[in-house]
């Protein structure tokens, strides 16, 4: 089967952590359909990886449109608010490996994400907009995120002291003492659970994500996974998704990823199965009861910039 990765770092040509990340992310993916015995494409404007077969491009958006309309599946890893276009690309021309761009679309607005989950009975933290109603108390800890976006850059927290102190394009959310958890899932007719995931969160005025261990066992997996998955089930997501949460006296869900995440890079690592495989499992056909998880594994982004993973060139 011809398949196509496309990731957006190494696609689009950005560079310094984003392009580490993706990087890595994008090795972890070709490696894995490769060693499956497909052949996997994807765009590049410079980083060649030891598998797969690179094609140069100067123009991401078109080169995805070009190339997924000459293989049998796809799957693109994007920023959030480039993830919906793109997805839709990929889906105009062949099967999609990935979320639809519709729930793509919808995880990626942290508010409408939010609402929807709310009206599930998941626990999310309350979120506002500027000039929304306001929810808080002067002085309350919250957390002051872009609506649309991934970057945790941009992620800072502060104190409450009124609704039009947030910026455009930024939503306001109550700050959750807790575990910095994820839960990695893959999605297709059923939903599989991967790994739960310890998060390397630095909170100060910035909130700093710095890789994390994968395959953990945090004394209450199956009540992550149980809310994991009716997250993604509720925001209608396939493939891979990998779900934020703050574990305290319950499971609260703070960000949805409907693609790939840096957690990939540790849980092929831990996992009896491949990730390609499971992909393609969701997309054509049926996924496995469960996978195994062989032990931990951890990474920081330090360890990506230095080459410190071993299928990291």
């Amino acid at each position: 089967m011809d398949i196509m990765i496309a990731e957006y770092a190494v696609g689009a040509g950005e560079g310094g952590t984003i392009l580490l990340e993706g990087r890595a992310m994008l090795d972890v993916l070709v490696r894995s359909f490769t060693a499956a015995g497909h052949k996997v494409l994807y765009p590049t404007t410079g980083t060649i990886l030891q598998s797969g077969t690179a094609v140069k491009t100067d123009n991401f958006e078109r080169t995805v449109e070009q190339l997924s309309s000459k293989c049998d599946a796809g799957l693109v890893v994007a920023p959030d608010e480039l993830l919906g276009d793109l997805t839709e690309l990929v889906e105009k021309n062949t099967v999609n490996l990935g979320c639809p761009s519709g729930s793509v679309r919808v995880c990626a607005d942290k508010l409408e994400c939010t609402r929807i989950l709310e009206k599930e009975g998941i626990k999310v933290p309350d979120t506002i907009i500027s000039g929304g109603q306001d929810v808080f108390s002067l002085g309350d800890r919250v957390v002051l995120k872009p609506r649309w976006g991934c970057a945790s850059e941009d992620t800072t927290l502060t104190r409450y002291s009124c609704a039009t102190m947030i910026p455009d394009g930024f939503v306001a959310t109550r700050y959750i003492e807790g575990r910095h958890l994820s839960a990695s899932l893959v999605v297709g007719d059923t939903a599989l659970p991967l790994t739960v995931n310890e998060q390397n969160v630095t909170i100060g005025s910035d909130i700093m994500y710095d890789g994390g261990t994968v395959g953990i066992d945090c004394g209450r997996n199956y009540e992550i996974f149980e809310v994991a998955i009716h997250t993604a089930q509720a925001l209608g997501c396939r493939g891979y998704v990998g779900v934020d949460i703050v574990l305290g006296d319950e499971p609260w869900v703070i960000d949805v990823n409907p693609r790939p995440t840096t957690s990939i890079i540790g849980i092929e690592k831990v996992m009896d199965a491949g990730l390609g495989e499971l992909l393609l499992g969701a997309g054509f056909g049926g996924l496995p009861d469960s996978v195994g998880i062989t032990g931990e594994f951890s990474f920081t982004k330090t360890d990506l910039g230095h080459g410190n993973i071993d299928w990291i060139l």
